[in-house]
């Protein structure tokens, strides 16, 4: 089993910058796609940013030029720079970890709040 616990949610001003950060737990054996999503109110969960195992990265059109996805290379730990963060950035955010055995895991979400 794999665990995924994310931090670094809060409250922030729009223009400001947050660091989000997942630490995976359990029986990793590689990675395809490690990543971050986030749901806003009233809206479906979208992809922000994901990173694949052979450190491509894919953004949201919303967020590019942004924010930066990183992780590591075992697949144990995936963090998500955002800066200039703007009221729209305000969603829960899950952390996303797809194994090589095209197992899906997600955490359970930290909430950012941006304020105008």
């Amino acid at each position: 089993q794999v665990r995924l616990v994310e931090s670094g949610g809060g409250l922030m001003q729009a223009g400001g910058s947050l660091r989000l950060s997942c630490t995976a737990s359990g029986s990793i054996r590689g990675f395809n796609v490690l990543g971050w999503y986030r749901r806003a109110p009233g809206k479906q969960r979208e992809l922000v940013a994901r990173i694949t195992e052979g450190g491509r990265t894919n953004y949201a059109e919303t967020v590019r030029g942004r924010v930066t996805i990183s992780g590591d290379s075992a697949g144990t730990a995936v963090d998500l720079q955002m800066n200039s963060l703007k009221p729209e950035d305000t969603a829960i955010y899950y952390c996303y970890l797809q194994t090589v055995y095209g197992i899906d895991y997600w955490g359970q979400g930290t909430q950012v709040t941006v304020s105008s």
